[in-house]
């Protein structure tokens, strides 16, 4: 009891520290919101567009073979457990979003280190069967170690994504198919209908 005392403010200070605390509150769930928070607790392909920058690789893997088969979350969250994979979500998330708001991102998205080695041993979960070969790994050694040696896109490079690996290249710029138009931000619509009107004119 003695602890919670002494978290309470002195009488002058009570109602400056209630309004702050209403303040900081408010903003946490406008923030919360507005970001669409709950949305990256699910593996709905869908909140990986929140942000507008992953429009491309949204589109492209609607457009693969992939998107019968597996979602974003398929391919680039762990999921040998399910601590493992909501705290790998959380740490990635956080990252995202600090890059997002302060407009950092790169013109051309590349995964870091910890989701390469996430996605190669997802290909290589699903497709187990087709990059091990039953008579090599009997007669050469260290076979099924080193059946990875290689990232599965040096050779898969447009799989799921195409080879659209930039902002400005994507594959369907001003023609963005109606059933994604929810994904692209008013800003860059209001900027596809007046480059679309100049070039009709």
């Amino acid at each position: 009891m003695g602890i919670f005392r002494k978290l309470i403010p002195p009488p002058e200070w009570r109602l400056p520290v209630i309004i702050l605390m209403g303040a900081m509150t408010g903003l946490t769930l406008y923030a919360l919101i507005e970001s669409k928070a709950v949305s990256y607790l699910s593996d709905n392909p869908k909140t990986c567009v929140n942000c507008h920058v992953m429009t491309p690789q949204y589109v492209t893997w609607q457009k693969s073979s992939h998107r019968e088969w597996a979602s974003c979350n398929d391919c680039h969250v762990p999921q040998d457990n399910v601590l493992k994979k909501y705290l790998f979500k959380a740490k990635d998330g956080l990252y995202h979003a600090s890059v997002f708001t302060t407009r950092g991102e790169p013109e051309v998205i590349r995964m870091r280190e910890a989701s390469v080695e996430v996605v190669q041993n997802n290909c290589i979960r699903c497709h187990e069967d087709q990059v091990t070969d039953a008579k090599l790994s009997a007669s050469v050694e260290d076979h099924f170690e080193n059946r990875t040696s290689r990232k599965c896109w040096e050779c898969h490079q447009e799989v799921p994504h195409g080879s659209v690996h930039s902002l400005s290249s994507v594959k369907y710029y001003g023609k963005i198919p109606e059933e994604h138009q929810e994904t692209v931000p008013e800003w860059l619509s209001k900027y596809l209908k007046e480059f679309d009107n100049k070039k009709e004119k």
